[in-house]
């Protein structure tokens, strides 16, 4: 009856047209979106590879693309330096024995992983964190 047509409370077809184009939109956003920020995280070509691994207490660096003298990657642990050992004005958990020391100006791919509990590996001074979980490797570019 088209006089109770007028005075009715909803309409399906209006409903679903107003739910479904702002959808459609949220998708056409959200797309490209996903897109760009994988391909934001991706190095290409990067000129050395770190790999870093979370161990209880200590972290250890692999860096594939140098080698000793006995053909083997160079690696290394790096130890928290304990409180008492710690010089003044040095910081309290971010000051270490063995550094890792990267070269400026250069693609860095750092590859990370945990082999035991989860762990955070972070550069604050450059606003990069990363959490590292066992069994899966995390990537991140510097």
């Amino acid at each position: 009856h088209p006089i109770a047509a007028k005075y009715t409370t909803h309409g399906s077809i209006v409903e679903f047209i107003w739910t479904l184009i702002p959808a459609l939109i949220l998708i056409l956003v959200a797309l490209p979106s996903f897109k760009l920020l994988y391909l934001l995280d991706e190095v290409q070509k990067p000129s050395m590879t770190v790999k870093a691994i979370g161990r209880q207490w200590f972290w250890s660096y692999e860096l594939n693309d140098f080698v000793t003298n006995e053909n083997e990657p160079v690696s290394f642990d790096s130890y928290m330096v304990p409180e008492e050992d710690l010089e003044e004005g040095s910081l309290r958990q971010l000051e270490v024995d063995n550094r890792l020391v990267l070269p400026i100006d250069t693609r860095i791919r750092l590859i990370l992983t945990s082999g035991d509990v989860i762990h955070s590996w972070a550069v604050p001074s450059l606003g990069i964190k990363c959490d590292c979980i066992p069994g899966r490797l995390n990537q991140v570019s510097a």
